[in-house]
């Protein structure tokens, strides 16, 4: 069972927006006492699936999430968008895949760098994307 310690809501409207919550990620990481590297990889994951959300879904809501299972720690990052949402989850999720004009790693990128990834898209609703980092996963 997953118990959440602390959250904090952050709206993302513009890409102003993305270094505060990028700093607010790195403060929860540190006061969990996750690893540089790990939270590296976080931070790095949160960056693409939150430039995603600002290109795809004209923005939304992320939050962030400390969370705790048995004697674990984890950050637990939610973004939320009322965006087109993806067709195809299944050829997203392949590398090299991309509706815009980039080099399509954003999301299989972003599941290889977190220890939990979960997506659920519907047309015309918007995309929800969930991802755990564990201190020491």
């Amino acid at each position: 069972m997953i118990i959440v310690l602390s959250k904090d809501t952050l709206v993302i409207q513009k890409e102003q927006d993305v270094v505060p919550f990028r700093n607010r990620i790195k403060e929860y990481a540190v006061k969990i006492g996750m690893g540089l590297v790990n939270q590296t990889k976080l931070i790095t994951a949160a960056s693409e699936l939150v430039r995603n959300m600002l290109r795809y879904g004209g923005g939304g809501t992320t939050i962030i999430e400390v969370v705790s299972k048995g004697r674990e720690n984890g950050i637990r990052l939610t973004f939320q968008d009322k965006g087109p949402g993806i067709k195809d989850i299944q050829q997203a999720m392949k590398d090299g895949f991309s509706t815009g004009k980039s080099l399509g790693l954003g999301l299989p990128g972003a599941r290889r760098l977190v220890n939990e990834f979960d997506i659920k898209s519907v047309v015309g609703k918007g995309t929800t994307v969930i991802v755990t980092k564990w201190k020491n996963g």
